[in-house]
């Protein structure tokens, strides 16, 4: 897991839902994540692997809230690295709010 310190990736929680940030640190099944949005709903991709690899085609469908500075998140079950085409689009999703 060392080798995805500083890139970006997709996280998924135990409890705590999906994130999409640069990992800063990993320690177990805890991480710290710099520059991080929560993936709240996706649409344009089948799976988060998909999303990691390609991002997704439906911008208005997604909501991803506003971004945080920095995050820790506890009981991580999944860490996908993306790659330059999904970390585009995923950064190109409007900030979704209520």
């Amino acid at each position: 897991m060392t080798n995805y310190i500083g890139k970006k990736v997709i996280v998924r929680a135990d409890r705590a839902g999906v994130f999409y940030g640069t990992l800063a640190d990993k320690q177990g099944t805890e991480v710290e994540l710099h520059d991080c949005r929560r993936i709240w709903r996706w649409r344009g991709a089948a799976s988060l692997s998909q999303l990691a690899t390609d991002g997704t085609n439906n911008y208005g469908g997604c909501m991803f809230p506003t971004p945080v500075e920095s995050i820790v998140v506890t009981g991580v079950i999944e860490i996908i690295p993306c790659t330059e085409k999904a970390i585009t689009s995923i950064e190109a999703v409007p900030v979704w709010r209520s």
